[in-house]
């Protein structure tokens, strides 16, 4: 097994496609402010690592760490923390940009609005920001994970006070039990998905997202990189490539600085790679268990609203085996000397291993992919390794004990 991949053919130069109008650098300010409101608010860590740069041939390297967001070791509170403050802000009759956590946590508007339950579906990590952001903001969660979920993360989301349970169904499914719950009781559902009628709520959560993007570009110019040519981003649903992606083609692209962007998913569920398979400029769902080890990316149904931002803007879509993400988690953890270790979990780390294994390719697909990407020795990458050990034994299993070995031959990776 080796990847698969769509290059596109018909990317659009920012701002002649897909609106950009909610990933404005305005709205990702915005989405920041609120975010430095939190007083555990600190940017994650951007890792260079030249050395491993060096080896794999490209100029520079750059990791987002996002094991160290909130103390929550990833960065779904983006999402979850800003969806929630500004439906408690529109519930008060302002704007997100006029009120402050520690506004929205007080007792005089705990008493005006009242009880508030949130409910989701998650895997963990998305349930876990759910339910410390209701906490935080002194209301209830209610989150459903679906079947192989992880029995630590459960207790993580419990552990904050959610009521959260392992159901038999699989994500997508999960998803229509939160709706119908919430439905049933009054309940918000505060989902990183979006269909028809249910719009609002996913698309705070991008912009909360972008509040990453805004940091990186910052910390790269820092850090003497005039921002990246290459960006590759994880897509489960596609909301965070989409509010990252979104943001970059609106605040870079319009300065001739845009990179391009490769959209990363599990060949067990891969509906972004599937929908640009198709070309039919719609979105595509993909059904099944959607078993594989990245469970944080284990979605079959896209985000309706990040799809049009996919579909024009990235450069490329992959659908890639589960080892190519015990691989990304090894190299991170053991690192050339010289270089920082990043902890980085299986959803975290597969852009690592997938941009490893272009630039060893000598032939066959990832080859191919490295050349229409132009990927070279004058590259600057980023890549986010969007969670970090929030499953030990699926950590365990692939640095300590080798699971999901490499499958391509060092001589001819196809």
């Amino acid at each position: 097994m080796s990847i698969d991949y769509v290059f596109n053919k018909g990317i659009k130069t920012p701002g002649d496609g897909a609106s950009l109008d909610i990933l404005t650098s305005e709205e990702a300010e915005k989405a920041r402010a609120y975010h430095r409101s939190f007083k555990e608010y600190e940017p994650s860590p951007l890792v260079s690592l030249p050395h491993l740069a060096g080896y794999l041939g490209i100029n520079k390297l750059f990791v987002k760490d996002e094991s160290f967001r909130f103390g929550l070791n990833a960065f779904k509170v983006l999402g979850a923390s800003y969806a929630i403050g500004r439906y408690l802000a529109e519930r008060l009759g302002k704007d997100i940009a006029d009120v402050s956590y520690e506004e929205l946590r007080s007792d005089e508007v705990r008493k005006k609005l009242g009880d508030i339950t949130f409910t989701t579906a998650t895997d963990g990590n998305h349930g876990r920001a759910v339910a410390w952001a209701a906490r935080q903001l002194k209301q209830k969660a209610v989150v459903y994970m679906p079947k192989g979920s992880d029995p630590v993360r459960l207790k993580n989301i419990q552990a904050l006070g959610a009521e959260a349970s392992i159901t038999d169904l699989n994500y997508d499914d999960a998803v229509r039990l939160s709706e119908q719950k919430a439905k049933e009781h009054g309940w918000i559902i505060v989902q990183d998905t979006a269909w028809s009628g249910y719009e609002d709520i996913p698309t705070w959560i991008m912009q909360g997202y972008a509040t990453l993007a805004v940091e990186a570009l910052e910390q790269m110019k820092e850090q003497g990189a005039d921002g990246p040519s290459h960006v590759f981003l994880q897509a489960g649903v596609g909301s965070f490539a989409g509010g990252v992606l979104g943001y970059l083609a609106s605040s870079l692209g319009r300065v001739d600085k845009m990179p391009k962007v490769i959209i990363v998913e599990p060949e067990e569920a891969n509906c972004i790679y599937k929908s640009a398979r198709i070309g039919d400029g719609k979105a595509h769902n993909v059904t099944g268990a959607l078993d594989t080890l990245m469970a944080g990316l284990a979605c079959g149904e896209p985000n309706t609203i990040s799809w049009e931002l996919l579909r024009d803007y990235a450069a490329a879509y992959v659908s890639c085996p589960d080892y190519l993400a015990a691989t990304g988690m090894r190299v991170l953890a053991t690192p050339l000397k010289g270089d920082d270790v990043v902890i980085s979990g299986e959803s975290g780390a597969v852009t690592t291993g997938l941009l490893h294994l272009l630039m060893e390719a000598e032939t066959g697909k990832a080859a191919e992919l490295r050349d229409q990407l132009g990927l070279d020795e004058n590259s600057v990458v980023l890549l986010v390794s969007t969670e970090g050990n929030t499953s030990p034994r699926a950590f365990r299993d692939a640095v300590w004990y080798g699971e999901y070995k490499d499958q391509e031959d060092s001589r001819n990776k196809k």
